[in-house]
């Protein structure tokens, strides 16, 4: 059982530090065109941002996340950076 609830939480963590990179509009394009140039870079420094703001995540559990939603902003950056997921 607590396998599933650290999964909760890092679930969790992954949404959260997505909803606080959204709302950045710099930290969003900055990361939108590392994704075009290193797609592999880009999901690392999605780790670091977690790391920073106290929402550790690993590269799965961004990529899990991002498989998820299912909004044309989301959608236009995975198809970008598809070779790093």
């Amino acid at each position: 059982m607590k396998e599933s609830n650290t999964a909760n939480i890092d679930a969790s963590n992954a949404e959260e530090l997505y909803a606080r990179i959204s709302s950045d509009q710099a930290l969003t394009q900055s990361l939108f065109r590392q994704a075009l140039q290193d797609p592999s870079g880009s999901l690392e420094r999605i780790v670091e941002l977690g790391q920073a703001f106290d929402l550790p995540v690993t590269v799965q559990e961004v990529r899990s996340y991002i498989a998820t939603l299912d909004d044309i902003d989301s959608k236009q950056w995975l198809v970008k950076a598809r070779g790093g997921l």
